[in-house]
């Protein structure tokens, strides 16, 4: 059965065709083949392809990489790819991820407001948004098994030897755009470490024949 390609927002769709996955280096592509493995795995075997990003706080660098995921899977046509983020503990999604989003082309919407606010993300019209919000890697919003935890902070990487149910536990790390928080240069370095992320995801989805 040929299933149609999801049109995804067009800023967003010609931001991604002017990234250069070129760029990467071969030892970054050595990091980065854990992950394509995973999923060429699942897809040459008709498995729905869980992946949850985990990071200390879950409020930068795994929830790029979750919505940045979710948005390659869709737009190489790669079909039951369900992303998911966690920290080892909860605080709330940083609100310059949230806008960085938004000017890249996704529509950001806060569904709730608080401590922890709750986004609903869209990278296309009839896709279903993801839900941003801080959480821990356990929480009941999370698969329980047969996933893939990528570790996208170096803290929660050493500060979680065991994720109890992944099927692969995956270091692929990011430095912390947080560094710059309160800074000149905050909203260049945060767009920075959203194009990295999404141009090695571009990456790792452009090698899955399915």
């Amino acid at each position: 059965m040929i299933t149609t390609k999801t049109e995804l927002f067009k800023e967003i769709e010609n931001l991604i065709k002017n990234l250069k996955p070129e760029i990467i280096s071969d030892e970054r592509k050595a990091v980065l083949q854990p992950l394509t493995d995973f999923i060429q795995s699942k897809v040459s075997s008709g498995q729905e392809i869980r992946i949850n990003f985990i990071c200390t706080h879950n409020s930068r660098r795994s929830h790029l990489s979750q919505v940045w995921a979710q948005t390659m899977a869709n737009y190489f046509n790669i079909k039951n790819v369900y992303c998911y983020s966690g920290g080892t503990e909860a605080t709330a999604l940083f609100p310059m991820i949230a806008e960085t989003l938004h000017k890249s082309g996704f529509e950001v919407k806060t569904i709730s407001e608080g401590n922890n606010p709750i986004y609903s993300i869209k990278y296309a019209d009839n896709e279903h948004p993801i839900v941003g919000f801080s959480k821990k890697l356990d929480d009941d919003f999370n698969p329980k098994s047969e996933f893939a935890a990528i570790m996208t902070c170096s803290q929660a990487d050493g500060g979680c030897p065991f994720i109890a149910g992944a099927e692969k536990r995956i270091p692929m790390t990011f430095d912390d755009p947080k560094a710059f928080d309160n800074m000149p240069q905050q909203a260049e370095k945060y767009n920075e470490r959203s194009l990295q992320i999404a141009t090695e995801l571009l990456y790792v989805f452009s090698q899955i024949n399915s």
